[in-house]
C-alpha cells in the first residue's frame, strides 16, 4: 500500500481515539456530579505529559522501534479507558477509580500524539519524500479522524454518557494492532559517549539554545490556552439548556456538532501549513496563530447558541480555531523536526509535547477551572445550596442565567486577554529571520 494513504490511515486513528471523548468528556462529567472536577481530567492530560512522552520517545530512539512502542501504547491506553467507562457506569461513580483508571489511559494516549509525527516523518524521510510538503495532507486526516469520533458520539447519544469512553477503547485496540503492519522505524545505534545520551536525554541539551529554548518557552504559554474550549466548551454551550430563554435551541442540544466545526476548519487550515511556513516562516506563523486564540475566545464570550448574531459568533470562534491550533501545533512539531539532529527527534517531539501538552496544558486547565468556579460555578453552587439540584427540563430564573451568562463572558474575556499578552511578548522577544530558500 502507499505510503502516504498507511500513514493517512494511522492519522485517522490517531486522533479519532481523543475525538471520541476530548470535546463532550465535560458534559457527561458534569451529568454525573463532578462539574467542578472537569478541570481535572484534563489537567491531568498535562500532568502526565510532563513526563510520559519524553520517557516514551527514549525508549523509541534507543531500544524499541518507534511503530511498535506506538502499538504498545494504544494497547495499554485502551484498556485503562475501558475500566474508566465501566467504572462510569456505575449507579454510585467513584471519582478515585474512574479518575486512576482514566490518568492511567491518557498516560499511555498522551506520548502517541508525538510517536505518531516521529513514526509519520521518519517512514516519509525513508521514501523520499519533503516531511513540510507531504505530511500536512496527510496529518489533515487525523483531523477528519477528530471530526468523524466526535460526530458519531453526538448523533449516537454518547455525549452526556459514560458510553464515550468505551467507543475511545475500540477505536484505540484497532489502531494498536495497525501499528505494528507499519515501516520500521530505526532505534539510534551508536553508542553512547555521556550518562545523558545512555538514557536519552540529549534532547534536552536544546535548551541550552536561545532560540530553542525561547521557542520552547513560549510554546508552553500558547499551550496553556490548547485545552480550555475542550474542557469547556461543551458544558458551555450544552448550559444554555438550563438558562432562561436559551432553553432547547438546536445549538445547546448539539454541543459537539456545533464543536465540529472547529475540526473542519482545522483540516482546511493544515493545508495553508506548507505555503505560509515556506513564506513567512515559523516566527510569523505562530504570531498568527496567538491572535487567531485571542479571536477564539472572544467570540465565545459574546455568542451565544441561539439563532442570530449569537450563534454567528460561535460559528466564528469555531472557523478561527483550525488557524489558532494548527499554525501553532503542527507548524510547531515541523519546525522541532527540522530543527534536530535525527538521533533525537522522536524525544524532541517528546520534548515539545512536554511544554504544550504537558506543562501548558496542565497549567492552563487548572487556571481555566479556577477561573470559571470563581465566576460561573459560583452562582451555580449558591442556587444549588439554596434550592437543590435544577430538575431536568427546568431553567435557572432570570437573575440567575443573568450572573452565569455574565459569569461566562467574563471567564473567556479573561482567556483572550491572557492570549494577547502572549502574543505581544512573542513578537517582541523571538528573534527569527526567516530564509524562504531554506525551505
Amino acid at each position: 500500500m502507499n505510503i502516504k494513504i498507511r500513514l493517512t490511515v494511522m492519522n485517522f486513528l490517531q486522533f479519532a481515539v481523543w475525538g471520541a471523548y476530548l470535546t463532550s468528556m465535560g458534559a457527561f462529567l458534569a451529568g454525573a456530579g463532578l462539574a467542578e472536577n472537569i478541570g481535572w481530567f484534563y489537567a491531568v492530560q498535562g500532568f502526565v505529559s510532563l513526563f510520559m512522552p519524553a520517557v516514551i520517545g527514549i525508549v523509541a530512539d534507543r531500544w524499541i522501534p518507534a511503530q511498535k512502542m506506538l502499538g504498545i501504547c494504544h494497547f495499554l491506553a485502551a484498556a485503562g479507558m475501558a475500566a474508566a467507562a465501566y467504572f462510569g457506569s456505575l449507579p454510585h461513580i467513584s471519582l478515585a477509580a474512574v479518575f486512576g483508571f482514566y490518568t492511567f489511559s491518557v498516560a499511555f494516549y498522551m506520548p502517541t500524539l508525538a510517536l505518531s509525527n516521529s513514526v509519520a516523518y521518519t517512514a516519509l524521510r525513508q521514501s523520499g519524500l519533503d516531511t513540510v510538503t507531504a505530511f500536512p495532507p496527510i496529518r489533515v486526516f487525523g483531523t477528519v479522524g477528530f471530526i468523524c469520533a466526535m460526530l458519531t458520539t453526538n448523533f449516537a447519544g454518547f455525549q452526556n454518557s459514560y458510553v464515550q469512553w468505551y467507543f475511545s477503547a475500540v477505536l484505540g485496540v484497532i489502531l494498536a494492532v495497525y501499528a505494528f503492519t507499519l515501516p520500521a522505524c530505526p532505534t539510534c545505534q551508536t553508542k553512547a559517549q555521556t550518562l545523558a545520551e545512555a538514557m536519552g536525554l540529549k534532547a534536552f541539551a536544546l535548551f541550552k539554545q536561545k532560540k530553542m529554548a525561547i521557542f520552547f518557552i513560549f510554546s508552553m504559554l500558547l499551550g496553556m490556552s490548547l485545552q480550555i474550549t475542550n474542557a469547556y466548551a461543551n458544558p458551555f454551550i450544552n448550559g444554555f439548556n438550563s438558562l432562561m430563554g436559551f432553553a432547547g435551541s438546536w445549538g445547546a442540544n448539539n454541543a459537539n456538532a456545533l464543536i465540529s466545526l472547529s475540526q473542519i476548519s482545522e483540516t482546511l487550515c493544515i493545508l495553508l501549513i506548507p505555503f505560509f511556513l515556506k513564506r513567512f516562516g515559523i516566527k510569523k506563523v505562530m504570531l498568527i496563530s496567538m491572535l487567531a486564540w485571542v479571536l477564539r475566545f472572544g467570540f465565545f464570550g459574546v455568542g451565544n447558541p441561539s439563532t442570530g448574531v449569537g450563534i454567528v459568533l460561535l460559528i466564528l470562534s469555531m472557523i478561527v480555531y483550525g488557524v489558532a491550533f494548527d499554525f501553532f501545533n503542527v507548524s510547531g512539531s515541523l519546525y522541532v523536526d527540522k530543527e534536530t539532529d535525527p538521533s533525537i527527534r522522536s524525544s524532541a517531539q517528546g520534548v515539545f509535547m512536554l511544554m504544550t501538552n504537558g506543562f501548558g496544558a496542565m497549567i492552563g486547565t487548572l487556571g481555566a477551572q479556577w477561573v470559571i468556579n470563581k465566576l460561573v460555578n459560583v452562582h451555580i453552587n449558591a442556587y444549588t445550596a439554596a434550592h437543590g439540584f435544577l430538575p431536568a427540563g427546568e431553567v435557572y430564573p432570570a437573575d440567575v442565567s443573568s450572573a452565569i451568562m455574565t459569569g461566562w463572558s467574563e471567564s473567556w474575556f479573561v482567556f483572550a486577554g491572557y492570549s494577547l499578552v502572549v502574543a505581544v511578548l512573542f513578537a517582541i522577544i523571538f528573534k527569527y529571520k526567516h530564509n524562504p530558500a531554506e525551505n
